[in-house]
């Protein structure tokens, strides 16, 4: 009809790691509380249990990427962002390296190395381009890591990791500061204990928590703060957490739904 308003682009989540539990996770609840979302990871498990369990979810966009998060990997993802014309509300990172096992004295320095790039520069290189695309002046958007555990007391054999949890908290400190004037919140969602998925189900302890309870608690983080100073570290230690409120990014009135992506059964 002439003389209509062109319709602003609906805000959209980034999530960066959907290949991994908490990634898909995070999928799952921000499609929970009515948020489209463009789910970035390498194609594997989870990103077909994503596509199966929302094939018919007209939100979800999923993209499949090998490309490895470094300066030029996040500035490619930008510009794609920008070239797929998505205003975003949030971005969720959650990238890592493949898990090994061994005392700290037993390998080179360049293991931490990598260890250290693929935890902590890769969500550096992220945030430095990402940041930008969440500038808005009228509302406060938001960036949200996914850390692992092992970051209070070293985790035996796989002090690797436990040094890299350790970088990536500080770096969380210092882009919540170096953020909130740009009007970004951005914050670390520290999960103390491993997931209890499908694979590991047998040997899981009963504290750890499911992938869809660590996407609902990362997606509450956006909601406004109530009182008090913004944490920059949020630790998730519950085994369980509420489902969002359908209506956090939908107008219309709706229910608490469960979603039908359950990554703690088989």
């Amino acid at each position: 009809m002439s003389g209509m308003m062109p319709q602003s682009p609906v805000p959209t989540a980034l999530v960066l790691g959907a290949h991994s539990a908490a990634g898909a996770g995070v999928v799952g609840a921000l499609i929970e509380a009515g948020s489209p979302v463009l789910a970035i990871g390498e194609p594997g498990e989870y990103m077909d249990a994503l596509a199966e369990s929302y094939r018919d979810e007209a939100q979800l966009t999923l993209l499949p990427s090998t490309s490895p998060i470094d300066e030029d990997g996040a500035r490619k993802l930008a510009n794609e962002v920008r070239a797929r014309g998505l205003v975003l509300h949030a971005v969720f990172a959650h990238l890592f390296a493949p898990s090994f096992s061994g005392r700290l004295l037993e390998q080179s320095s360049a293991r931490l190395g990598e260890r250290f790039g693929s935890d902590v520069l890769a969500h550096l290189a992220a945030a430095r381009h990402l940041l930008p695309l969440l500038q808005h002046e009228s509302a406060t958007t938001h960036y949200v890591m996914i850390g692992g555990p092992a970051t209070e007391c070293g985790w035996a054999g796989h002090g690797h990791a436990s040094i890299a949890s350790a970088g990536l908290r500080m770096l969380a400190k210092v882009l919540h500061e170096e953020a909130m004037p740009l009007g970004v919140r951005v914050q670390l969602l520290a999960v103390e204990h491993p997931l209890s998925t499908p694979k590991n189900r047998v040997h899981a302890c009963a504290g750890w928590p499911d992938a869809i309870s660590v996407g609902r608690k990362a997606v509450e983080l956006l909601r406004p703060a109530t009182s008090g100073p913004v944490r920059a570290i949020v630790s998730f230690d519950a085994a369980w957490v509420p489902p969002p409120v359908r209506t956090l990014f939908d107008a219309l009135p709706g229910s608490l739904t469960v979603s039908s992506l359950d990554l703690n059964r088989g």
